[in-house]
């Protein structure tokens, strides 16, 4: 059956408004003719002995696990998990840990590009989309949520752009048997600087990171910054989003694409 991949990842790229600027990833770039010099040297011969004078292009970056389209891990969120689930709940899961049947699954895209920038969405929200697009939620689905935030990215204005997912909109899709989401926004949960004004005007501290904080009640995996969500449909395609296994880590960077079998 022919198939097509959609590539719904951003590149991790210097340079641009991709994070905040104390967050922001650098990349030394080295070129061919850069490392020449010590490959000669290590080989005692002359460096235009090797071919054109050149050796390895070579990269080094200095990045964070949630620096470029990356997926992030219950720890990430709380030290624990599944509050509601068992008595206690239990240690927070790892990026190492996500169970990879969860990462090739069924996608489905909430369009919520329509929301003013800082509105957090609600279960009716999630409700009022899946009744537009015909769409009933199934457990495991891979729900990701296109927002004004994806045509923003590495402008100045990305980390304060798009919508956000609210405490109880994240667990009216996990409840559901939901356990990867995905958004193009900075963040699952609406940008920083409207909950900073939520907070001063109504005192609620549990208003901070409400999306995210869902999982100490039900575990989940959630990617940031995907990109090109708006060559998506609503649904009919599978979304694959491995996650690079770092050692106990809060999140690790995927490559995350759609897949139609057409």
């Amino acid at each position: 059956m022919p198939r097509r991949i959609v590539d719904i990842s951003n590149p991790l790229k210097a340079g641009i408004k991709s994070d905040p600027p104390h967050m922001l990833p650098k990349i030394d770039y080295m070129t061919h003719q850069q490392t020449a010099p010590q490959m000669a040297e290590y080989m005692g011969i002359r460096v235009d002995q090797l071919p054109n004078g050149e050796y390895a292009a070579v990269e080094r970056v200095e990045i964070s696990t949630h620096n470029g389209t990356h997926m992030d891990a219950p720890y990430h969120f709380f030290s624990r998990m599944n509050e509601a689930l068992k008595p206690g709940g239990e240690p927070s899961a790892t990026i190492d840990e996500v169970p990879l049947d969860w990462c090739f699954q069924p996608g489905v895209k909430l369009d919520f590009r329509h929301l003013p920038h800082g509105y957090v969405a609600t279960p009716g929200d999630v409700e009022a989309e899946l009744k537009r697009i015909g769409h009933e939620l199934r457990p495991l689905e891979i729900v990701v949520v296109n927002t004004a935030a994806g045509a923003r990215y590495g402008q100045d204005d990305f980390v304060d752009s798009g919508c956000g997912m609210g405490r109880a909109a994240t667990l009216w899709l996990l409840e559901r048997g939901v356990r990867v989401v995905g958004t193009d926004g900075w963040s699952w949960d609406a940008p920083f600087s409207f909950t900073q004004k939520r907070v001063k005007e109504t005192g609620d501290v549990s208003l901070i990171w409400e999306g995210h904080r869902a999982g100490r009640d039900i575990g989940y995996y959630q990617m940031e910054k995907l990109g090109n969500l708006a060559a998506l449909p609503p649904d009919g395609f599978d979304i694959v989003c491995f996650p690079v296994k770092i050692h106990k880590a809060s999140a690790g960077w995927t490559r995350a694409v759609a897949i139609f079998n057409e």
